[in-house]
């Protein structure tokens, strides 16, 4: 596996190695040793797949004082994937970054806690999948808002068109408002 930091070197981009021939592909999506030497090294509790039509938005999600890193990789379509840094003393606090991945490139990223996380689909429908280092807690979930000004995220809306929002994400709060780490 090759692993890249991003922009924001806390957040990094996996490419697995894939081994493919005439009957179709294998990977290892997941090795704890791989991923400790690259400097994650995490115990993963939970597994989450979605699956959502194009324009749909979800996030900017994360929870607070019990805070979760995401392994996420797309089994089916395109996302643009986002992670926005809330960790108040971090250089990069407020800054994003977004990614495309796909089931095509078979990129995983790797948004560790701290952060606030979303992705929008491009594709007609995309089925992601993500590893989770605790559990759901709905109590202390909070919702950054996708559109916050302040923040500023570039986000490609196919044709321009308002995404598709849950009543909690159409209702996510600013940045100077949110609850940080």
């Amino acid at each position: 596996m090759r692993f890249t930091p991003m922009e924001i070197p806390a957040v990094i981009t996996i490419e697995p190695k894939v081994l493919e021939d005439c009957r179709g592909f294998f990977m290892e999506t997941w090795n704890c040793r791989a991923f400790a030497e690259a400097g994650i090294d995490v115990h993963f509790v939970q597994d989450n797949h979605s699956c959502s039509v194009q324009g749909t938005l979800r996030g900017l999600h994360y929870q607070f004082r019990r805070a979760q890193g995401k392994l996420v990789r797309v089994t089916a379509g395109e996302i643009y994937d986002v992670a926005v840094d809330l960790r108040r003393d971090s250089p990069t606090f407020g800054r994003w970054l977004g990614r495309y991945i796909s089931a095509r490139d078979r990129l995983m990223l790797w948004v560790p806690p701290g952060f606030a996380h979303g992705f929008y689909v491009m594709s007609e429908v995309a089925e992601c999948l993500y590893k989770c280092t605790d559990y759901y807690a709905p109590e202390l979930e909070r919702v950054l808002a996708w559109d916050d000004r302040d923040i500023g995220i570039n986000w490609p809306l196919v044709g321009g068109r308002p995404p598709l929002l849950s009543e909690r994400d159409a209702r996510g709060a600013r940045l100077a408002d949110v609850e940080i780490f």
